[in-house]
Parts: structure tokens; C-alpha cells; sequence
């Protein structure tokens, strides 16, 4: 019980750090509320799924070749770019009525699921992280375990998603509007410096 307890608590550390998907949610708890927050997380998690998936069956190899890196590095720029200024455009109606729900469920979605599943960091990370959970219990374990402390991790990762979808969509219930879009814009700003880095990234592949 106690190493399911800590891959837990390693899906709530991978997740903790601020990232795009962490930035996306808090934009989309103040405007949208609970769900449209949740659901950007959700997303990213399914994403994360198809990434241990592949870990498994050894495919993530094949992202690492250059131009497929180079490739993942500009779509994920052009995503998170799409994201940021969407996200700039709408921030000044914080305060309107009209905003809420604007967004529909399905594509608040597959932004969260386009905005992790581009992001070749998640992949060198997952890689890194799950291939280490890998070669460190498949030899120990059978593979019963193995899809259990893989869940445990995933299980801490939805946690995290309930928590901040949780406190971004309660910050448009107790904050005024000056302060929701000061936050809604630093967040915005935090995506389109992503943005900017990832496109850094494949310029460097690229012409480096």
C-alpha cells in the first residue's frame, strides 16, 4: 500500500509544476468555471495515457528522431500560440455574462489534449519518468502491479486536475473582476512564453 501511496504522490508531483496545461486551466475555471477546467486537465491526462502507452510498447523511440522532434516542437508553438491569444482576446470579458459556457466541452477537450499530446517535453518526460517506473518494477513485478503502480500515477494526475479545477473556477466566486483578469492575462502570457520557447526549440533542430 505504501508504493501504490507513492506513485500517487508521483502523479501529484508531475503534475504540480507550472506548465501550458496548468496555465490553460486556471484561464478556463475564471471564465468557464468547474467542467471547462477539469476537462482541459482531462485532456492532458488522456494524453499522458496514449504517452505511457506508448512507453510500454517502446514506440516514444520513434519521437526522438530529429525531424519528428522538430515537427512536434513547431505544432506544439502553433497550438500553444492558438491558445495564448485566444486566451488575450477573451480575457477583457471576464465580467460578461455571455462567456460562460462559450466555449463548448468537447473542444475544451481537445485543447487540453492537443496542448499535452504536442508537447515534446511530456514525451522526453514520460520517457524519462515512466520508463524508469518501467525498468524499475517489471522486473520485480508481474504485470498486474505494473498496470497498478502505472494507475497510481495517473489516479495522483487526476487529483491534481479536481484540485486546481477546483480552485481556478472558486477564484471567479470570490475575487473581483480587476484581479480575475490580471490572472487571466499572466496566465496568457505564461502560455505564449511556452509558445515562443517550443518555437526557439525547432528553430535550433531546425537551422542550429
Amino acid at each position: 500500500m505504501s508504493i501504490f501511496l507513492g506513485y500517487i504522490f508521483l502523479g501529484l508531483s508531475l503534475a504540480a509544476p507550472i506548465g501550458p496545461i496548468n496555465a490553460a486551466q486556471i484561464n478556463q475555471g475564471i471564465k468557464n468555471g468547474f467542467f471547462h477546467s477539469w476537462l482541459i486537465g482531462l485532456g492532458s491526462i488522456v494524453a499522458d495515457l496514449c504517452f505511457i502507452l506508448g512507453v510500454f510498447l517502446g514506440v516514444v523511440h520513434f519521437l526522438e528522431i530529429p525531424l519528428m522532434k522538430s515537427f512536434l516542437w513547431l505544432f506544439g508553438s502553433f497550438v500553444l500560440f492558438y491558445t495564448a491569444f485566444e486566451n488575450l482576446g477573451s480575457s477583457s470579458q471576464i465580467n460578461s455574462p455571455n462567456l460562460r459556457n462559450k466555449t463548448s466541452l468537447s473542444k475544451t477537450f481537445m485543447s487540453g489534449f492537443l496542448l499535452s499530446i504536442t508537447n515534446p517535453l511530456s514525451i522526453l518526460f514520460w520517457l524519462g519518468i515512466y520508463g524508469s517506473v518501467l525498468a524499475n518494477t517489471i522486473n520485480r513485478y508481474d504485470n498486474l502491479h505494473l498496470i497498478m503502480y502505472g494507475g497510481a500515477i495517473i489516479l495522483g494526475l487526476m487529483i491534481w486536475d479536481i484540485t486546481m479545477a477546483t480552485l481556478s473556477s472558486g477564484f471567479g466566486k470570490i475575487l473581483n473582476d480587476r484581479v480575475l483578469k490580471t490572472i487571466s492575462l499572466v496566465s496568457s502570457l505564461s502560455l505564449l512564453g511556452f509558445a515562443i520557447y517550443f518555437g526557439f526549440q525547432a528553430f535550433t533542430l531546425l537551422f542550429g
